[in-house]
């Protein structure tokens, strides 16, 4: 105040919020959306089905898909989905417990605030506890060779379990396993596994055993010719990049016919050119033409004639998989087409698929790209049935690439909690008690796990402390099938290291993000300055679930 006279600093349409009260709304949006998945944790976690303005229908219990799905407008809780993201993209698993885990965090943090904890002490302590984690994850992880294709089955079948489709998650772990082991490349002693290697489509229509694995690519294209044969033995294949077509002038030009003879020149030279390029890919030597962009009504004709099987307008992505599949080359001019470009494949036949028509190139030389065919009764079977493979992939690719596995079931989370609880006594100040915060937050998992399974989850947590710190058990986990706690190498529940320690970290981050906020300032005006999205700003009073949280 100077002389009386407020200062004004924002606009009148602008809302703030300092202190204790935007902490407190920020920590309960993130709680709000670890609540709102938390029950689909675990072998016995319940679906969710998510309802569009279109009224399309999405059935899962997947936490990254639920995330992705619903309609979130505050702040606070976007970097909890941004956050579950994160986890997808970079382990293909674990978007659930991350999720938890960061609520569980700030939860946990909110008590130490009400009892006077500076915000910075707690994210300090949270991080030294993290760094602790990563110390302990690294002394108990298993060493895991890719010759191992019981473990990597085993790793594959815990991330689908749970899904609708576990009834058959054997066999598709088998499947994931065998695709995931055809593209992984040695580089300096270590492997590299990039899952956009693996093509995989999906058809409804038909029963889940049916889904199968092709060592090679598979096309949702069919031939362009009926007189085109419908298989290819021993393919040659040609991957061009440009169109088997009269290329249009750049500029607008006209020509002038004056008899029936000039224009009978002007269309026989086109079809001359045409059938010129048809002749350079039968001379190149390839009996299978694969084009990303148009190919002519004649040039197809002419390709018929020739007995080339010819496909246009495959994608680009698709190109990169037939290049690494077959060992062809991508030619961007027909004139530079050769024999040492042609890529080859055992077979290459059109088949009948559910209601269409598709083209598998199997047997590729190179089999560095092979492909998955989801089959399921309905769209929503095989929308669920992509999610779970999506999973079993990316978990079976960073299990070989880091060569570790840790037991599952709850197993390391309480191993976790037990050595940071010891750590924190060697902790002077107060960063002492977020560390023992973090410690008992970590409990959330095996006893979300328990209660997601009808258990009681505070008897699990007494059960599980008591075999890991008398009995020295560090394996022993909640399993959910029979309801005991044993041994989860026996009981073939295990998972990536990376995903705990992904989880862990990003959980800590986004924790520590959200616990240092302690002012939102947010304007309500249409958009053009900037601020918190429409809604509210960040978490201001108004009772109820924070806004965007309602749709749940």
């Amino acid at each position: 105040m100077m002389g009386n006279q407020p200062i004004l600093l924002l606009k009148e349409d602008t809302e703030r919020e300092r202190g204790r009260d935007a902490q407190k709304n920020n920590i309960a949006a993130a709680k709000a959306v670890a609540d709102a998945v938390r029950t689909t944790l675990g072998p016995k976690g319940m679906d969710k089905m998510l309802v569009d303005s279109l009224g399309d229908v999405v059935i899962t219990n997947d936490g990254a898909t639920i995330l992705d799905e619903i309609d979130i407008e505050h702040p606070a809780a976007k970097m909890a989905v941004e956050m579950a993201e994160s986890q997808d993209d970079e382990c293909g698993d674990g978007t659930t417990t991350v999720v938890v885990l960061a609520g569980e965090f700030l939860k946990h943090a909110e008590d130490l605030i009400e009892q006077n904890v500076h915000p910075s002490v707690i994210a300090k302590g949270f991080r030294l506890a993290s760094m602790k984690a990563r110390e302990i994850l690294e002394e108990s992880k298993i060493e895991l060779d890719i010759e191992d294709e019981e473990k990597l089955r085993e790793i594959a079948m815990t991330a689908m379990t749970g899904k609708a489709i576990e009834g058959e998650k054997e066999r598709l772990a088998e499947l994931t396993v065998d695709a995931v082991r055809h593209v992984a490349e040695k580089e300096d002693g270590t492997y590299i596994v990039d899952i956009d290697n693996i093509k995989v489509e999906k058809k409804a229509g038909a029963g889940v055993d049916n889904t199968e694995m092709i060592n090679g690519v598979l096309l949702d294209k069919e031939r362009l010719h009926e007189n085109m044969p419908s298989e290819v033995k021993d393919a040659k294949i040609a991957l061009l990049n440009s169109a088997l077509e009269i290329k249009e002038t750049e500029i607008d030009a006209e020509i002038e016919i004056t008899d029936p003879d000039q224009l009978e020149q002007f269309v026989n030279k086109e079809e001359e050119s045409i059938r010129e390029m048809v002749n350079k890919v039968k001379n190149a030597g390839a009996n299978v033409l694969l084009c990303q962009k148009g190919i002519d009504d004649l040039a197809q004709h002419y390709l018929a004639k020739e007995g080339i099987f010819a496909i246009r307008r495959v994608k680009k992505s698709d190109m990169k998989k037939l290049a690494k599949a077959t060992g062809g080359n991508i030619v961007t001019n027909l004139s530079d087409l050769e024999d040492a470009d042609l890529g080859k494949a055992g077979y290459v036949r059109e088949k009948m698929v559910g209601d269409s028509h598709m083209t598998f190139v199997e047997d590729a030389e190179k089999g560095k790209a092979v492909s998955l065919l989801l089959r399921g009764g309905t769209e929503h079977v095989v929308d669920e049935l992509e999610r779970a493979v999506h999973d079993a992939l990316k978990v079976s690719a960073v299990a070989i690439e880091d060569g570790a596995i840790l037991p599952g079931g709850g197993a390391i989370e309480i191993e976790l909690s037990n050595r940071l609880k010891s750590y924190a006594g060697t902790i002077e100040g107060r960063e002492q008690l977020a560390i023992e915060a973090f410690a008992d937050a970590l409990d959330i998992i095996p006893r979300t796990l328990a209660e997601n399974a009808g258990i009681d989850g505070i008897d699990v947590l007494m059960e599980l402390n008591t075999a890991h710190e008398k009995e020295q058990l560090k394996n022993q986990g909640i399993e959910i099938i029979t309801g005991k706690v044993s041994d989860m190498l026996d009981a073939k529940v295990i998972e990536p290291l990376r995903v705990k320690t992904q989880a862990i970290e990003s959980a800590t981050e986004v924790a520590n993000m959200i616990l240092r906020i302690d002012d939102v300032v947010a304007s309500k005006g249409g958009g053009d300055e900037g601020g918190a999205p429409p809604g509210g700003p960040g978490g201001m009073p108004g009772g109820g679930m924070p806004p965007g949280m309602g749709g749940m």
